[in-house]
């Protein structure tokens, strides 16, 4: 699990679903979510949370995709098994973790060091944790 702290930003509501709006690193980060934690306004600090299954990494991306985030990250580490492929992304001062097949890592050339976009969907961030006090 990743986590990266942020500030709202916005806040919209329809036919009970939540789009809210993040400001991370100079980035913004959008959430989907049927509910809210109680006290989350604009301003507020939260901690966000990512599963590392839902991280996809682009690499020499051109066009548009329906990614709401896309995060620009270097390849700090890679830890190959049989089958998936363990990457630690650096975004800023933060980690996040990605898991992908080892085939994609061989065919995608990834290595090290490298800058990549992150792409997480908006519906796959939760707030885990409101750090006002």
């Amino acid at each position: 699990m990743s986590y990266l702290n942020a500030s709202v930003i916005g806040i919209e509501k329809c036919d009970g679903l939540h789009h809210v709006t993040f400001e991370c690193h100079g980035h913004s980060i959008s959430m989907l979510s049927l509910a809210l934690p109680e006290g989350i306004d604009i301003g507020s600090k939260v901690k966000l949370a990512i599963k590392a299954s839902h991280v996809s990494i682009a690499k020499d991306m051109s066009g548009r995709l329906s990614f709401a985030n896309q995060l620009p990250v270097t390849i700090s580490s890679i830890v190959k098994g049989e089958l998936l492929c363990y990457l630690t992304l650096e975004f800023f001062q933060n980690t996040i973790e990605a898991i992908i097949l080892r085939k994609t890592q061989e065919e995608m050339q990834l290595k090290e060091k490298e800058t990549v976009t992150a792409l997480i969907q908006a519906s796959e961030i939760s707030i885990c944790e409101v750090l006002d006090d």
